[in-house]
């Protein structure tokens, strides 16, 4: 723990937490919005509420991969005690897997350079440590204390775009239980906000994506643009009474985790977008898991759609070798797990075949290697193929994977075209 502290005096300031949670139950966006609570019973002011998703490839993850950051007005000190009583009491202490980690800091936050590396790749328990004394920042560690780095990167987080959430909780108590929120005012909530909410339903393969099934105290979540569209949503939503909840500020939704890539030189473990050129054709292996092969001319890389993407391998099985494409996803285990694709341009197949004899207007057959094509009624020979093009079944364009299958942090199409990448004109063109 930091020896650092300040006076009793009520100032601007950010807490973090973090790895509260384990697979058994818990839920650190809970045990967040429970202490937002806390402090205003206690007469401080809450400013913001965040949630924020980091890397999605950290093996040491429960689910989301969320941290929570408060920004608040009040005494640190007080701040410090209840946040730390807090997690005491309910954090699942008891499991291997949670460490929990607390940060609290005044007018000097971490830099938002940390954050960014634990969205995008690996930061340390050192170094979440470092950054804590150099900003003056109070902290504690539980267990082996790795809850500390998304504690920290938290406070740090810096959202050059953002989206909104907007949690419900039942009881902690009945976690394991079976949730009842009704789906047909779930599908209505979706029909009337969307595109100002998304992910609420899966059409496409009638799912309801919104409410969870882990044993954690989550009733359900409605993400979208901003406060206003998911609270119009949560009103429409018919379940059982809740106990808590809470609106997030959050990075979900925004690509914040990919980064761009080249086909030879990715880093296990993290998130990218990179071109290329379809090599071979698409091939549909063992469970419906398609892979695909694209090449940059001098390395290639094994891109998969795995069976939960359902229609989106459909997009993925219709390429061919020369399409040229920007594919997006997590690169683990040699190969990127697609997120979303985009079609930069699709030429005509040409299919080479025997010509019509100009005689007797009989097809023709090959005559042997080399040898051209042979007409087996009037004997005519030719040395000039039939060309055609076949017509293509996908058009440029982006393409992603269902709701049910989307990743936090992926930015769904329906909130526009992702951003501009920093990839050649002449490819894009």
């Amino acid at each position: 723990m930091s020896l650092i502290g300040w006076e009793s005096r009520s100032i601007d300031m950010w807490i973090g937490i973090d790895d509260t949670d384990s697979p058994q139950g818990m839920c650190t966006t809970y045990l967040g919005a429970l202490l937002a609570r806390h402090l205003e019973e206690s007469g401080m002011e809450i400013r913001s509420l965040r949630l924020v998703r980091l890397n999605p490839n950290i093996i040491w993850k429960t689910r989301g991969n969320a941290a929570i950051a408060i920004e608040a007005i009040g005494d640190p000190d007080v701040a410090f005690s209840i946040a730390s009583a807090l997690i005491e009491e309910l954090a699942d202490l008891s499991s291997e897997k949670t460490n929990p980690g607390l940060v609290v800091c005044g007018e000097s936050r971490p830099p938002a350079a940390f954050a960014e590396e634990a969205i995008t790749g690996f930061c340390t328990i050192e170094g979440a440590i470092a950054v804590c004394e150099d900003a003056g920042a109070r902290y504690r560690l539980w267990k082996n204390g790795r809850g500390i780095i998304g504690a920290v990167a938290a406070v740090a987080a810096d959202f050059s775009d953002a989206t909104s959430e907007y949690l419900v909780y039942r009881d902690v108590t009945i976690h394991e239980s079976t949730r009842c929120v009704d789906p047909l005012s779930l599908r209505l909530a979706e029909a009337v906000t969307y595109p100002g909410t998304w992910d609420t339903c899966d059409p496409e393969n009638n799912l309801i994506v919104c409410v969870p099934h882990t044993p954690d105290p989550v009733l359900y979540g409605i993400r979208g643009n901003d406060p206003v569209w998911i609270s119009l949503a949560r009103h429409l939503v018919i379940s059982e009474p809740p106990v808590l909840e809470a609106i997030f500020e959050t990075n979900q939704g925004t690509d914040a985790h990919l980064l761009v890539g080249s086909v030879g030189n990715l880093e296990e473990g993290r998130s990218y977008c990179v071109p290329g050129i379809v090599a071979s054709p698409p091939k549909t292996g063992i469970g419906g898991h398609v892979a695909l092969r694209i090449s940059d001319g001098n390395d290639s890389l094994t891109c998969m759609a795995y069976e939960p993407t359902r229609g989106f391998r459909d997009i993925i099985r219709a390429l061919v070798p020369g399409d040229r494409v920007i594919v997006c996803g997590s690169y683990k285990n040699r190969s990127l797990n697609l997120e979303k694709i985009r079609i930069i341009s699709i030429p005509p197949i040409r299919i080479t075949g025997a010509p019509l004899c100009e005689s007797c207007g009989k097809k023709m057959t090959s005559a042997g290697k080399e040898k051209g094509y042979k007409c087996r009624v009037c004997g005519a020979r030719s040395r000039e193929p039939c060309i055609s093009y076949q017509e293509r079944t996908i058009h440029p364009g982006w393409y992603e994977v269902p709701p049910s299958a989307r990743r936090h942090l992926a930015r769904p199409l329906c909130r526009g075209e992702p951003v501009s990448w920093d990839f050649p004109e002449d490819f894009l063109s």
